[in-house]
């Protein structure tokens, strides 16, 4: 079965008004999800994103003999008592991308493990070197395959020292998952830091596991035998609540977001203050008030806490806008750019050079036919969309939707000119 395909119609010029409330992190979910499948026992996760990564997920635990019920619209138990298979599927054509986080957890449930597929955005290589590397010093034996990854513990998984070559998130949840059932210690260093890190080292010792250090570059685990029932709430979506800003202060809106920790968008925060945008933060709450035009700024994406890579694409739509030059420099994937041209049929003055944009401030945008060719990218064409002059078509939205939970649903709320049609 392929993507259905869909589109919104969207009118540009209004100011979105009003509050919207930020639901699960599907970059916290995905990984959480996938350790479910190292505890025999009936696991409640609540606040899961209605989005279409983690559901195919779920569905793909089934794949291999996971129990799941949903108990309500965010709510699922997850029971992982019986055999699993240790072959996966991942591919779900090429959809999601969570599904490599199962080569940790199926490694240390079963001591082996064959990934065929893992999907996903193409906004970059993503190597699984830095995974393989640190299975392989965790005592396992790697085959790659064009097609598949299997990996084998005929000895068991073994603690050790790893220090990785790059803080990867993905990287960093396998191994911090697949090291939470080794025999003995294991250092991981140069970590990622990211809030989803730390929210899936929550629910693991919520179970029984022994983690310490996360969301600092070094994360200390003993292995434990085995895991124990959990009720586990996941925190709320960094980035959706971070794209909901954006596209507050790209219609000069005044908006109030809900349910998320402002401190995880800090570095987006600072960046729109810098340019002139009106930005107000409380325990739960953050307050956007747009102005009539911003100021250029340059941006570099770094791993967390520097500006995140998932919103350098919706930031460059409210560039396209400001007054004066922007310079935004990519670190970590190299086809973040896949919205560019996308933005420039639109009327966006951007040049591309390598993991660089330049961004020349346009007066207007004007709207037109336009394409998401991965998630954020995609979101970033409905930020532009919303204050382009006429009508603007945005063709493939699948792609956008497999990120936000009933995206132009809550636009809607917020006044925007929007509809989705099939």
């Amino acid at each position: 079965m392929g993507f259905k395909l869909s589109k919104y119609i969207i009118k540009g010029g209004n100011p979105l008004k009003g509050s919207v409330e930020i639901k699960g992190a599907k970059n916290s979910a995905m990984p959480i999800i996938t350790a479910c499948c190292l505890i025999k026992d009936k696991v409640v996760l609540r606040n899961i994103p209605t989005k279409n990564d983690p559901i195919h997920l779920i569905h793909m635990l089934e794949d291999i003999g996971v129990k799941v019920t949903r108990l309500d619209e965010n709510s699922w138990e997850i029971n992982a008592k019986g055999k699993l298979e240790s072959d996966i599927n991942g591919d779900k054509e090429n959809r999601i991308r969570g599904s490599q986080t199962m080569l940790g957890a199926m490694l240390a449930r079963n001591g082996e493990v064959t990934l065929k597929s893992p999907g996903g955005c193409n906004i970059g290589s993503r190597p699984m070197d830095i995974h393989l590397k640190g299975f392989e010093a965790l005592g396992t034996e790697v085959t790659t395959c064009p097609d598949r990854i299997q990996i084998k513990a005929a000895n068991g998984l073994k603690g050790t020292d790893i220090k990785l070559g790059f803080p990867s998130v993905g990287a960093t949840e396998n191994l911090m998952i697949a090291a939470s059932m080794a025999n003995g210690q294991t250092i991981l260093s140069n970590c990622a830091r990211e809030p989803e890190i730390t929210d899936l080292a929550d629910f693991l010792n919520s179970c029984g596991a022994k983690i310490a250090g996360a969301g600092t570059d070094t994360i200390k685990i003993e292995g434990v035998d085995s895991f124990h029932s959990t009720d586990y709430t996941i925190i709320s979506d960094r980035i959706e609540a971070g794209t909901y800003v954006i596209a507050a202060a790209i219609t000069k809106g005044d908006v109030s977001i809900h349910g998320v920790d402002p401190s995880f968008v800090d570095a987006l925060i600072i960046k729109l203050q810098e340019i002139g945008v009106k930005v107000k933060t409380n325990n739960k709450e953050i307050k956007v008030q747009g102005i009539e035009k911003v100021q250029s700024i340059n941006i570099k994406t770094l791993p967390y806490p520097g500006f995140p890579t998932d919103l350098q694409p919706q930031m460059a739509s409210l560039l396209s806008l400001a007054n004066g030059t922007s310079i935004m420099t990519e670190t970590i994937f190299e086809n973040r750019f896949a919205a560019v041209p996308e933005l420039n049929k639109m009327g966006a003055n951007i040049k591309l050079d390598g993991k660089t944009i330049r961004i020349e401030g346009a007066k207007k945008l004007t709207g037109t036919t336009v394409k998401a060719h991965d998630l954020r990218g995609g979101a970033s064409l409905v930020l532009a969309a919303l204050v382009a002059d006429g009508e603007t078509i945005v063709e493939d939205v699948e792609h956008i939707e497999r990120g936000y939970d009933g995206f132009h649903e809550k636009l809607l709320s917020l006044g925007a000119d929007i509809r989705r049609v099939e």
